[in-house]
Parts: C-alpha cells; structure tokens; sequence
C-alpha cells in the first residue's frame, strides 16, 4: 500500500478525543501473519477487519488462542511510542507455550505493532488527553480439526483502536469484594493470557456488580487464603511500614504493569519491594492497595468486602499518596513526560 493512499485513508478520521471510552473503533489496518507448514509468512497489513477460518478451527472449540494488549503513547513533542513491547512478546511466547502453539518471534512481534501504530497515525490520541492507541495482538488455532489435539495452522493478528482515558474524572478509589469462585486452577493456565481464563471471570464479575461493587478478589484456588489476583488486573499494597507489596503465585498472570511499579517503587521512589504471600486476613498491614494493568495503569481500591465487613485502606474517596506517586511516575513515563529506564520506550518511526 502506498503512503498516499494510507494517508488518504486517515484523512477522514473525526474523533471527539475527550469523549472516547474503552470500546470497539475500526482502523485503517491491521497486521496478519500465518503459521503454516512449520513456518510463520512474512506478514502483511490488510483492510478488512474480518476474519475467514474453519468451523472447524481449535480456537472455537478447544481455546487453543491467547492475545495481549499494550499501548501506543503520543508525547508531548509529538512522537508516538510503545512501552515495554519486548515484554508483551515475551510474555505471548510463554503463552503459546502453554497452549501448544507456535511462538511468535520477539522481533516479529514488535514490528507488528510498529506498523499497525504507525498505518493507523491518525488515530493515536494528541499528548494532554490521556487518550492512547490500544493494540491488541492475539494468535488462534485454525484450520480443519475434530480431535482434541494442536491445529496444523495458526493465525497472529494485531489490530488497533483508540480509547480513552480509564478515569474520565480524575482518578478515585473503588471497592471490591472477595469471590468465592476460582479465577485459576491449581497448575492450570491462570500465568497464560489466554481468553478461557477471562470468560470463566464474567460470571464472577456480574456477581460482584450486582452487589455494587467495581469487581471480585480473587483468592489462591488451593486454600482460600492469599490474594492473587483483582479481576482482571494484579493487585499491590502499601505497607504501613512503607514496603510495596504484591502477591506472588504460579497461578497470577506476571503483568507487565506490575513488575515496572515494582521497578519503579524501588528505584524511584526508594521503597522496598516484596513479591510474596498477602493473606486476606492480615489486610490491616496495609495502608494503601491498588489493582494495576494496562487499561487504568492504576485502579486505587479504596476497601475490600470479606466475610461482611468492609476492610478500608488510606480512604474510600481519596487516593493515597504513595498510590498517586506511583501513578503519576509510570503514566508519566509512558507519555515520554518523565525519563524511563533504559530500553523501556520504543519509538515508532
């Protein structure tokens, strides 16, 4: 495709930026490459948002597929960067792993999404909305299969859409409830970012809604008495004695949002850091806590329901300062406002 037909493409995008919420928008293009044969092709960007696949393809029936979603960030002089791609790959290759599918090479990845970012130009939000281009790659087992086993073909896509800030007005704590239901099983898929892990979340989610709360805890599935983690985000604390805290488990997904507060707690903000068990009978060493994942960076949480009672942190309606802190640096570093650490920020150009 030549760049006066892409531009050509763009012209006509007319988006109320302060406006935008966390939904579905359809861009110029998007990248597609397939597995087939023991090989991946070179991949290329197309038009159509549709996708063509056997009824017969794992994805549908087996929940052979996973996906991932990171962020393309407009800075203030105008340039359009990604945070932290390399460990989106990464991360997707660990999942693959799990699911049997082909990995997509770490460099095959990251082009990808530089070119879906950069196709799509027009609609990476301007610096000072808050807005950003939300890319979403994923890879689905296709082709014609029936028994349970990996298909021949796989499919890795990464498309893009605008969205707008998480906190439309200013970022305020929420409250949660703990579920009684499992986000994961013992040794099961809860480390993978595949799509069965989220579909058995809906249910519990609605409970947790219905009795007005943001969403569920979820506890460690073995014995009921760990935090693991918050909906569909990892969760953090703040302990009175000033230590960022975080659960560890084989069972948690290893959020890319997480371990760089982790990095930037410590080399920040000077605080200690601990990955390790926090049980939900000992929230009252907590001064702070958190839910973080690349949609809202931060979700303050204001209190946890357990067994009834409703344990509060710094407030219901005021986020705690050491919370804002970590906030306002991570944010900041991903707009290009505030220096990263080495290898963190990769430029689309």
């Amino acid at each position: 495709m030549h760049a006066q037909e892409e531009n050509e493409m763009s012209s006509n995008v007319n988006i109320d930026w302060g406006k935008l919420g966390f939904s579905y928008i359809k861009t110029d293009l998007r990248y597609i490459s397939v597995y087939k044969d023991g090989k991946w092709d070179e991949g290329k960007l197309v038009e159509d948002n549709m996708l063509y696949i056997s009824e017969a393809s794992t994805s549908l029936h087996y929940g052979q597929e996973c996906f991932e979603g990171l962020k393309a960030y407009r800075t203030k002089e105008g340039k359009i960067q990604l945070f932290r791609p390399d460990e989106n790959a990464k991360r997707m290759q660990q999942s693959c792993r799990r699911v049997l599918m082909p990995e997509i090479p770490v460099e095959k990845f990251i082009d990808a999404c530089i070119q879906v970012a950069k196709a799509n130009e027009a609609y990476v939000p301007p610096h000072g909305t808050g807005a950003t281009l939300y890319l979403r790659p994923f890879m689905i087992g296709v082709g014609d299969n029936v028994g349970v086993k990996p298909a021949s073909e796989y499919i890795f896509r990464v498309f893009c859409t605008p969205v707008g800030p998480y906190f439309k007005g200013g970022m305020a704590p929420v409250n949660f409830t703990i579920s009684e239901y499992d986000r994961a099983a013992p040794y099961g898929t809860g480390a993978a970012k595949v799509g069965g892990n989220y579909a058995g979340s809906l249910y519990p989610h609605e409970l947790a809604a219905g009795k007005g709360y943001a969403d569920c805890v979820y506890l460690d599935p073995a014995t009921h008495t760990k935090i693991e983690e918050v909906g569909a985000a990892n969760f953090f604390g703040i302990t009175k004695d000033n230590k960022f805290v975080t659960p560890k488990s084989p069972s948690i997904l290893p959020s890319i949002t997480k371990y760089s507060l982790m990095h930037i707690a410590k080399a920040y903000l000077g605080l200690e850091v601990e990955e390790r068990d926090i049980y939900v009978d000992k929230l009252d060493e907590l001064k702070e806590a958190g839910a973080c994942g690349t949609a809202a960076v931060i979700t303050p949480i204001g209190g946890i329901e357990y067994k009834g009672n409703l344990h509060v942190f710094h407030s219901e309606t005021e986020v705690g300062p050491v919370t804002k802190k970590l906030y306002d640096t991570l944010y900041g570093i991903q707009f290009g406002d505030v220096k990263a650490p080495e290898g963190w920020i990769v430029e689309v150009k």
